[in-house]
């Protein structure tokens, strides 16, 4: 075939698109047809450049929007969960078919807990009070870990995804930011408004805050990046400004506390801290608020400061659970968490059933103005106690285990990297995942995509540069074609 009918055949098939959507529009209403040259550019990139769909993931995540109530009785994030749908399936047609995948990445510490913690589901899915939610929760859990960890891990071999995907979803995520700071300047950037005016893109500003402190810290990082460029440094200092500006008035408490506590990590790490005495001391002081606990609360109550537009009125405010909505719902919720877990010990009720079982658990002193009993209110507000209602006492040891041997794995290949490029990412990522699970005493979002999707991708690069970018291997110059369920480009 020539080229001229070459080109005829294109500008054909063209004019009929053309033609068709035109129909389509005019006659039946129906715009969805103009959609389909995205969809077919995607189902290449799938085909022929699986890592392309990777970083696709990570610049779509901040604008997806979260679909609920629909005639079906599900509730999507589109189109980040259809994607991430379509990895987890091919990736495990891909292990299915060829029986190959990089047993480093696969025997990891990091990746034995996964397995572990999945393993817990599927034992306690069988004795869950609902097991059709268990079982979706399960699925869903996958396609946020296999292709934000176990894919994602293998794109990040070559190290200059890392820094696209990081930067992929900053970028994204500063045009939410814009978003939200004028929508809020619209409402006088009230205290009131400040809980919904990133919606549709994120839920509240809870999740929006945790975004934020995880790309702060790592953005902060390139801060200390080497061989950056005048230019290159001016706009990670841009972004960073963004990003600080964004975390400040998105009002989140949570997320200044889990910034807080990745900064005394990192001052830690400066100081040469061993870690045995950091975990003696959380340990210390978990112990001397379970001797004193009584002691404590008394002086809580005492605070009456609530959430305000004052900043320093609202920091104080954190303390406060004697007439904070927000501070009491969250202690109602747990308290209920912990009911259900005395009622099932070991097993729990299932996993992803709190939020549909705990409202019988509720006492009516406990309850707030913002209390519901139609199980629609979301779930406990904790990765640890969650767990601990709906998989038992082992569900939250788990999780415990996996924030360990992530920090120690983290800290380990920070010590170990084999330049400072490495050391400068697994430390920025090590602290950004500190900040999430310092989030994660007050809330949980590891069942979407918002936050799934960098923790996941952070242990990710935690794992890659612990196992070939530290001094005990050298890193590989490219990623073996093999490993990916489609060929790179």
């Amino acid at each position: 075939m020539t080229d001229r009918i070459k080109i005829a055949w294109l500008y054909l098939a063209a004019a009929l698109f053309v033609a068709l959507n035109l129909y389509l529009v005019v006659q039946k209403d129906f715009y969805l047809a103009f959609g389909l040259p995205i969809v077919l550019g995607i189902l290449l990139l799938y085909v022929f450049s699986l890592d392309r769909v990777i970083l696709l993931i990570a610049f779509l995540t901040p604008l997806s929007v979260n679909i609920e109530d629909m005639d079906a009785g599900l509730a999507i994030s589109l189109p980040v969960e259809p994607l991430l749908f379509g990895v987890l399936v091919l990736f495990i047609a891909k292990i299915l078919y060829e029986r190959n995948y990089d047993t480093k990445i696969a025997k990891h510490p990091i990746a034995n807990v996964l397995y572990l913690m999945l393993g817990w589901m599927i034992i306690t899915t069988f004795t869950s009070e609902l097991p059709l939610v268990s079982v979706k929760y399960i699925v869903s859990r996958l396609w946020f870990v296999v292709p934000s960890f176990f894919v994602a891990a293998l794109v990040f071999k070559q190290f200059k995804y890392v820094h696209w995907f990081i930067w992929l979803y900053i970028v994204t995520l500063i045009g939410v930011i814009a978003y939200t700071i004028i929508h809020h300047a619209s409402y006088g950037f009230s205290d009131s408004s400040a809980h919904w005016v990133m919606s549709p893109f994120y839920n509240d500003h809870t999740a929006y805050g945790a975004a934020l402190a995880m790309y702060l810290i790592l953005a902060v990082g390139y801060l200390f990046y080497p061989g950056l460029s005048a230019t290159k440094r001016f706009f990670v200092i841009l972004t960073v400004v963004i990003l600080a500006t964004g975390t400040v008035l998105s009002l989140s408490r949570a997320a200044w506390i889990s910034i807080a506590a990745a900064l005394l990590v990192f001052l830690a790490v400066l100081l040469r801290i061993k870690f045995r005495w950091i975990l003696l001391s959380f340990i210390t002081l978990v112990t001397l608020f379970f001797t004193f606990e009584h002691e404590i609360i008394d002086a809580l109550e005492k605070n009456k400061q609530d959430s305000s537009n004052n900043l320093v009125e609202h920091v104080r405010s954190i303390s406060n659970i004697s007439s904070d909505a927000s501070n009491l719902e969250r202690i109602n919720r747990w308290q209920a968490a912990f009911r259900l877990h005395n009622e099932r010990p070991w097993v729990g009720w299932g996993p992803g059933t709190y939020q549909f079982v705990y409202a019988p658990f509720q006492r009516s002193i406990e309850k707030t103005i913002i209390s519901t009993n139609a199980g629609d209110g979301g779930n406990a507000h904790s990765e640890y106690i969650g767990p601990l209602a709906e998989m038992g006492i082992p569900g939250m040891l788990l999780v415990f285990l996996l924030v360990g041997v992530m920090i120690y794995t983290g800290l380990r290949a920070y010590q170990n990297a084999k330049n400072k490029e490495a050391r400068v990412l697994s430390l920025a990522a090590t602290l950004a995942l500190i900040s999430y699970f310092v989030h994660g005493f007050l809330n949980n979002f590891l069942d979407t995509d918002k936050l799934s999707v960098p923790v996941w991708g952070c242990m990710a690069i935690i794992v890659v540069i612990d196992l070939y970018y530290t001094k005990k291997e050298s890193p590989k110059a490219e990623l073996p074609q093999e490993e990916l369920p489609a060929s790179q480009s």
